[in-house]
């Protein structure tokens, strides 16, 4: 005896009526997602955590100092890179970047590699320049350095892809001016005689 088909057990799925209606988004499958980037700054950007992130272990390790103002100039500036990088790192290769979209990602990249940069440059120079010369501060003043220069290839990576972030205007419409022919439509009341809801 044939089995009844009811419209619960996915006889009717195939049909019209009951068809998908929905189509999955392309590339919105998986939760890591490099293609903000090409291959060779993503491979820059998780150098820039590395060497951020070794150059403050190692200025924490350091035991003694006298001239302590360029040490703690380096401790936060590797600290914030190291943190900030890596915050902008998970947020630009995960779907997190889709949830905050009002925020123009490209710029706060650019601007904040930049920024980075500068400082961190600035920092292993002091630091290199009033340290006590033990071996753990020339390793932290060296991973400071590469820190540096890899922001540095991350910023001329960028140009290359991007061009220069300034230069690009977002177009926006003009407004069209409201001329009193336009207001006499809609100054008339909608219930006159002659005017017969469709």
């Amino acid at each position: 005896m044939p089995q009844q088909e009811t419209p619960g057990n996915g006889a009717m799925e195939g049909s019209g009526v009951y068809g998908r209606t929905t189509e999955p988004i392309q590339g919105a499958g998986g939760f890591c997602n490099c293609a903000c980037f090409n291959t060779q700054r993503c491979v820059v950007k998780v150098l820039e955590v590395v060497f951020s992130f070794l150059a403050f272990v190692l200025e924490e390790v350091v035991a003694f100092c006298e001239i302590c103002h360029a040490l703690y100039f380096f401790e936060f500036v590797s600290c914030s890179a190291f943190f900030l990088t890596l915050l902008l790192l998970i947020i630009l290769t995960t779907s997190l970047k889709q949830k905050v979209d009002r925020v123009d990602w490209k710029k706060v990249d650019f601007y904040y590699t930049a920024v980075i940069a500068i400082f961190f440059l600035i920092a292993s120079i002091v630091f290199a320049a009033k340290n006590e010369g033990s071996d753990v501060e020339k390793a932290a003043v060296a991973f400071g350095f590469l820190a540096s220069f890899a922001f540095m290839v991350d910023l001329v990576l960028y140009l290359k892809e991007e061009k220069w972030p300034v230069s690009r205007k977002e177009t926006t419409p003009a407004e069209t001016t409201r001329g009193p022919e336009n207001v006499k439509g809609e100054m008339e009341p909608l219930n006159e005689s002659g005017n017969v809801p469709v």
